[in-house]
């Protein structure tokens, strides 16, 4: 079923049209949004913190900030149609820089604080970013010296330096001294394209996924925050790189939720936070249920407060969720993409099962359909392909030769995840179609074989791929992490299956105990990194 690009227009217009008529999408922009924020929300309080410091702010004084950076950037000859990246880990001048680009009518590239000099050369490259924002230093991070490494990127016009500024570059403080009021941004639109935000790289090079002010702001109404005089403090252990981090950033501006922010992942000061601020909500993967839960009982912290944590990207263990609801944290699943956050999320009130062995349920608008091969719809309850669209879908990719695989008539995105859907519109992700594992011409789902492996009580974490198989052209392999000092050996694996009930041949034929697994910024991990050792060791090539 070939997509052409008159098709996809045709598309793209029709939906536009009809969430107008439906009320998700209105004329106001992200700029708009951040101006009306100020006065009606502006005693909202945003944190960022760090082991050594905190650093307190209003949304009203961010947003002033933010006017600052964008007479600055009007100043260097951006504006509407240019393109600004920003790579800077969690601190108040991110959020002032991006707030600014808004406001001066540009788009933001977001970039993963983490990332080295090739992925940053790509992404300026392929968004055709004219400025770039970068501190000197973080860390153990120069990011001055990446700068010499970018190579020639024709339409770069400037790098702004936020610290000690090298010749050639501009200062942030240069940024900050051109008055507080931007020009008009009144010739954009609410459908122009806001932010694009590269892909987390799980599968090779990152895409730039195209948002608009009207998907993003879609976006950011949705949520189970309370508002009003006992609103809600969200605590972020995203980098605001990842599309989950710029989404929680700029929570406040629509929920009015106090935000505290931390400047990188840390346990124990994570639930220090929590106590300090009384935070209610958060977001994270498994991996960061486990370690607050941990962190609290190892230091007492009372993390009382914490209301609910949201969980995306990976499973959660029905023991992790009676563990949180044991300390009164409601955990839930959420599906979602760069290209579509949140398109399933389980309500708080939803009972554990549905929680912890579901991925949420279609809300807010957006639309689930489970496609077989031919790409009809199949009957609930049964698997195939998940194709998604809804307001906060993305409008495209920056390089469109992407686009035409990537959605089908009507404006159906292919999510590249197989699932099924049940009579009460909730969803089960089952494995991604490139991680399923073809054995002698019968699929397995490696996410079936992880759940049953997840239930073992010395295995942590798992992650299972496809290993070449001279015989069945491929074999069940799990990579495990387990608890301190504990063994698992293959026979273990064996009779926990055997017990299970499933097929033998779903049983792993190999099993590597590893200290960790690898992981993109997101906490997803990179599979095809495991799945190109086991082809390298056995002399084939790596992952298309």
């Amino acid at each position: 079923m070939a997509l052409t690009p008159e098709q996809r227009a045709r598309d793209l217009a029709f939906l536009r049209t009809r969430w107008y008529e439906e009320g998700h999408y209105s004329s106001l922009t992200l700029a708009d949004t951040l101006v009306k924020a100020a006065r009606g929300l502006g005693d909202t309080r945003i944190v960022f913190a760090s082991e050594a410091d905190r650093r307190e702010f209003t949304l009203a004084e961010v947003v002033t900030r933010g006017q600052q950076v964008a007479c600055g950037l009007r100043a260097l000859g951006v504006g509407p149609g240019d393109v600004v990246a920003v790579q800077m880990p969690n601190r108040p001048e991110l959020l002032e820089a991006y707030f600014g680009i808004w406001l001066a009518g540009a788009t933001l590239v977001p970039v993963t604080h983490i990332y080295g000099p090739g992925e940053v050369r790509h992404i300026l490259r392929d968004s055709r970013a004219k400025l770039l924002i970068v501190p000197d230093r973080w860390r153990s991070i120069d990011f001055v010296e990446r700068i010499g490494q970018l190579g020639d990127l024709p339409d770069l016009a400037h790098v702004v330096v936020l610290g000690e500024a090298p010749e050639g570059t501009v200062p942030w403080k240069e940024l900050n001294a051109h008055g507080t009021v931007p020009p008009a941004t009144h010739e954009v639109g609410a459908d122009t394209v806001s932010a694009i935000i590269y892909t987390s790289g799980t599968t090779g090079v990152p895409k730039g996924v195209q948002h608009t002010h009207n998907t993003l702001l879609a976006e950011l109404r949705k949520g189970d925050a309370m508002t009003g005089p006992e609103r809600d403090t969200r605590m972020i252990p995203w980098p605001a790189g990842h599309v989950a981090g710029l989404l929680a950033l700029c929570g406040s501006i629509t929920a009015g939720t106090h935000t505290v922010v931390m400047d990188r992942w840390q346990p124990e000061l994570a639930v220090a936070l929590i106590e300090e601020y009384r935070c209610s909500l958060t977001s994270g993967t498994p991996l960061h249920v486990e370690a607050i839960l941990d962190a609290a009982a190892a230091t007492g912290r009372d993390i009382s407060s914490l209301r609910s944590i949201q969980v995306g990207g990976a499973n959660v263990t029905p023991s992790l969720i009676e563990r949180a609801d044991a300390a009164g944290t409601v955990v839930s699943r959420a599906y979602g993409s760069t290209e579509h956050p949140r398109s399933a999320t389980a309500p708080l009130d939803a009972t554990p099962q549905r929680r912890g062995r579901t991925d949420g349920r279609v809300r807010f608008g957006d639309e689930i359909r489970i496609v077989d091969e031919t790409f009809a719809p199949v009957p609930i309850g049964e698997v195939g392909e998940i194709v998604t669209r809804g307001p906060s879908q993305f409008v495209g990719y920056r390089d469109p030769t992407h686009d035409l695989a990537a959605f089908l008539p009507g404006g159906w995105y292919r999510t590249g995840d197989v699932g099924r859907l049940d009579a009460e519109g909730y969803l089960t992700v089952t494995d991604r179609i490139k991680d399923l594992i073809i054995r002698g011409g019968e699929n397995i789902s490696s996410k079936e074989v992880e759940d049953i492996l997840a239930t073992h009580p010395r295995v942590r974490h798992v992650s299972v791929v496809a290993a070449p198989d001279p015989h069945y052209g491929e074999a069940v392999a799990a990579f495990v992490v387990l608890s301190d000092g504990a063994e698992l050996d293959l026979d273990e694996v064996r009779a926990l299956f055997a017990r299970s009930g499933v097929a033998p041949q779903k049983a792993p034929t190999r099993l590597e105990v590893v200290d960790d697994l690898p992981r993109a910024p997101s906490g997803k991990v990179r599979k095809f990194e495991l799945r190109d050792r086991l082809r390298a060791e056995a002399g084939a090539p790596a992952t298309p």
